[in-house]
Order: structure tokens, then C-alpha cells, then sequence
């Protein structure tokens, strides 16, 4: 079994863009490829988690949310795997973050050990979701971070801190 690391997209890897439906929008943070790249390179997988109820409300396309993600992956690099939730708010869904579906999803599909895991993104749902699927938690201040307090493992600056911290304790797991 692997470890990995899940991250949030809006407002953790890249600027949150609000129901971002043009590529020419996406804008990543400073640092975060050659992170993503350290990660994958020391053997972690990272895969994508991210709640996109756009879709679901009608407010942008799948199309134009693949789109997106298409210039995501072409500007941090290639990761090993991204789910996302049309469901909006409000409608029952176990892959709704803070539900943990879709963790659990990339846990079978990639036989990912999530007692060695971590994952970390800017709102305390973000963080709600990896614990409810039995990761380690970080939360950054990117993004809605500095707003949302909630109770991380570990609380970080923003995702290449995080994935520092994430290597310098990978001994310990």
C-alpha cells in the first residue's frame, strides 16, 4: 500500500477562482509544482479532491470544469489522480466533502494506506473530510484558511510548507 497525500484545488494548490469555468483563470501558487514534484519524486501519491457544486448548479459545464482541471494538471504537473463532487450543497451525497467518499474512492482504486495519509486544504471541511476518512489533516491559510479556524494535525502557511512538513515527518509514520 501507498501513501499519499489529498489535496484540496481552490484556495490550497491554486487561487480560488469562485466557480472558475475558463482555464485562462487558473492561476497556481508560487511553489506548488516543484512541491507536487518533490512528493511524487520521495514516492507519495497526490491526487485531487474538490467539491465542485457549480456543476451541479447549473453555474459552470462539466466541460468547462474539465477544461480547467486540464490547465490545473498542465501548470502544476502531473498527479496521480483527481475526483470531484458536482453535488451542490444541501443534497444528500457521501462524496461531498466533509463526507469522505471520495477519498475513500482513491483509497480502493489505488490501494492507498490512509492511516499513513494526509490531507490538506484551506476549510475546515477540508480538514473534517481527512479525518472522517482516517488521514492526517493540515490545514493552510491560503485560500479561505485564515478565516475558517478548525483543528489540524498541523497548521501551515500554505501547501509548499505543508508538503514540507509532510517529508520532513515521513520518517516518523
Amino acid at each position: 500500500m501507498i501513501r499519499a497525500v489529498f489535496f484540496d484545488r481552490d484556495g490550497t494548490l491554486m487561487e480560488d477562482a469562485h466557480y472558475l469555468g475558463d482555464p485562462a483563470g487558473v492561476r497556481i501558487y508560487p511553489g506548488v509544482p516543484e512541491a507536487l514534484a518533490r512528493l511524487r519524486a520521495a514516492g507519495w501519491g497526490v491526487f485531487v479532491i474538490s467539491n465542485q457544486s457549480g456543476i451541479g448548479r447549473g453555474i459552470i459545464t462539466l466541460e468547462q470544469y474539465r477544461a480547467v482541471q486540464a490547465e490545473f494538471v498542465r501548470q502544476a504537473g502531473p498527479i496521480d489522480g483527481a475526483y470531484f463532487c458536482p453535488d451542490p450543497p444541501g443534497v444528500p451525497s457521501a462524496r461531498r466533502k466533509p463526507e469522505p467518499g471520495m477519498v475513500l474512492e482513491a483509497a480502493a482504486e489505488h490501494a492507498i494506506d490512509l492511516a499513513r495519509s494526509w490531507f490538506v486544504g484551506d476549510k475546515a471541511l477540508d480538514v473534517e473530510c481527512g479525518r472522517r476518512a482516517g488521514t492526517r489533516t493540515i490545514q493552510v491559510l491560503t485560500g479561505y484558511g485564515a478565516a475558517q479556524p478548525c483543528a489540524p494535525d498541523l497548521l501551515c502557511r500554505d501547501a509548499v510548507e505543508a508538503v514540507a512538513r509532510i517529508l520532513a515527518l515521513a520518517d516518523k509514520m
